[in-house]
């Protein structure tokens, strides 16, 4: 993605921000993906096609620029009191918000929007700061940890891996099973 960044937090270019990724998210409910433009979502936003373009570059790095904000978690992750239970709830709405059909648009948005791999940069570091928070309380608890990078390996890769490449029914227990794996051979 080519966004450049504010030259001032809030202020004009916040607002250009919000009021863009507003008429695509509202675009894209009234009419799909498939004829939206450049042009329509800047007029549905009130500012010019360049202005888009030129903070922007394209359509597919505004889209995917709009899905990485998507993807952005609302909040910490729920502490349920112990590891295990965190790692299951988060699993399972992971599974869920991904794998639904504007989850997983969402996603091919988000890696297909720039040559450089920001956006999917950007959507690994969010799930990766939410399975932190999660693993160090549980070592606060002093229940023994997986690594961050064996939770990334052994829960995280096999959803998306599934999301992405062989769609279909993806249950809780499905989340369940990688969680109860990795916690119960961390580092294996």
């Amino acid at each position: 993605m080519s966004v450049r960044p504010a030259a001032r937090p809030g202020g004009r270019s916040a607002r250009v921000q919000q009021a863009v990724h507003a008429a695509v998210r509202s675009l894209v409910e009234e009419r799909g993906r498939e004829g939206l433009t450049v042009p329509m979502v800047a007029s549905r936003a009130g500012v010019t096609p360049s202005t888009v373009y030129r903070r922007w570059g394209d359509l597919q790095e505004l889209l995917a620029d709009v899905a990485v904000e998507n993807l952005r978690p609302d909040g910490p992750p729920a502490d349920l009191g112990s590891l295990r239970a965190d790692l299951d709830a988060w699993a399972r709405q992971f599974l869920e918000e991904m794998s639904s059909p504007p989850g997983r648009a969402y996603v091919r948005d988000a890696l297909s929007g720039a040559p450089d791999g920001r956006g999917a940069d950007q959507c690994s570091a969010y799930a990766a700061e939410q399975l932190a928070v999660i693993l160090e309380r549980g070592e606060r608890r002093g229940e023994r940890a997986p690594g961050l990078e064996d939770v990334l390996d052994r829960v995280v890769a096999p959803m998306m891996y599934r999301i992405l490449f062989r769609p279909g029914p993806l249950t809780a227990d499905y989340a369940r099973a990688l969680v109860a794996a990795a916690c119960r051979e961390p580092g294996a």
